[in-house]
């Protein structure tokens, strides 16, 4: 065996990633300046020093470990998520975070981290024959409930990103095409009842899924964010309006540009040219993640760097076809860019995986 320590770190994916977190720090610095948020660049920059220790620390596990506890972390996680039901946290009418002295900690985040563990566990075991029909109800199982959960919260955008490493895991698993179609079939059937039916969405989150088609029926209620992004997207133009001079971001026009919308306020300060530019970054860290799922040792390494890329790239998607009006507005963040020490500390956990597995590489 050999293990070549931080020698084989992919230091190549690990400058990317702080480019883009400077990027964030540098775009959070003036989304906030004019505004109640201001300082909130410092407090990002707090989180990423923490997330690259962690990183770190993470890579030096090996992942096999992980995968062996990802069962009892699973439990754990299942066990915080109803805590958040009883002694949680509540902010803006969602009850999501717990508090543990100075801490606010949102277990839906790192809920994310144990299931591309336990998938990825799961699916390993069943590597080498096909799925059955109850190896892909037990699998949806396993993701329904943690999900099922967070809605309950409600996070309608934490909650979707569950979705992708069920998903990454099925494909990865060899599901055959019949039950794949069967299985779109059966969702957009249930998906179609379950808006018409309100009953497990509430109103604002099914108008949150809906307002994006027509943001002008509505224009100062559900589609006034869709409009305000929009209008700070077409402004930015090719070149942008410079740093701090961004009209929607600095009076205020724009919600929370230092998270949600951060996208959109970088295309109106920085325009096209900056937001190829940050594109162009995510575009080389998935290239990365998934050579380096490639190069893994075993199934489950591949299969948990594909999980991380599954969320990475749905996030990505989501958010930024959000601020451009042709996805619906879900709140989730957009990975190493957004404000928010939860999902800057789940990323560079990730990707501390994704660095132990590819340290390992070469390990028989």
């Amino acid at each position: 065996m050999r293990f070549s320590s931080f020698r084989d770190f992919d230091w190549v994916l690990l400058g990317f990633v702080l480019l883009l977190s400077l990027v964030s720090v540098l775009e959070i610095r003036s989304a906030t300046a004019m505004t109640k948020f201001h300082g909130f660049d410092h407090k990002q920059l707090g989180f990423l020093a923490i997330g690259i220790v962690l990183m770190f620390l993470i890579s030096l596990i090996d992942y096999h470990r992980l995968v062996d506890i990802a069962p009892w972390a699973y439990g754990v996680g299942i066990v915080s998520l109803v805590a958040v039901r009883f002694v949680g946290t509540k902010v803006l009418g969602a009850r999501r975070w717990i508090r543990l002295g100075p801490i606010h900690f949102q277990p839906s985040e790192w809920m994310k981290l144990v299931l591309i563990l336990v998938v990825a566990r799961f699916f390993w075991s069943r590597a080498g024959r096909e799925l059955a029909w109850t190896d892909i109800f037990k699998a949806f199982a396993l993701v329904g409930v943690p999900l099922l959960m967070v809605l309950k919260q409600p996070d309608l955008g934490t909650s979707l990103t569950y979705v992708p490493v069920l998903i990454v895991g099925l494909f990865l698993g060899g599901i055959d095409w019949r039950k794949a179609c069967i299985l779109l079939l059966a969702f957009a059937l249930i998906g179609g009842g379950i808006l018409k039916s309100g009953k497990v969405l509430k109103a604002y989150q099914v108008q949150r899924l809906t307002s994006f088609m027509n943001p002008d029926d509505d224009p100062r209620g559900s589609g006034y964010q869709i409009r305000q992004s929009l209008i700070a997207v077409g402004s930015g133009g090719i070149w942008g309006k410079g740093a701090n001079k961004g009209t929607q971001t600095q009076g205020d026009f724009l919600p929370i540009p230092y998270t949600d919308f951060i996208f959109a306020a970088l295309c109106e300060e920085h325009g096209f040219v900056g937001a190829l530019v940050v594109l162009m970054l995510y575009f080389l860290i998935l290239m990365r993640l998934i050579q380096n799922a490639q190069t893994a040792s075993d199934l489950p390494g591949t299969f948990i760097i594909m999980g991380v890329t599954g969320v990475i790239v749905f996030q990505i998607a989501v958010n930024v076809g959000m601020v451009v009006g042709i996805m619906p507005v879900t709140g989730i963040p957009l990975p190493l860019l957004s404000y928010g020490g939860s999902s800057v500390l789940f990323t560079f956990l990730a990707l501390g995986i994704v660095m132990n597995i590819r340290m390992r590489r070469f390990v028989n």
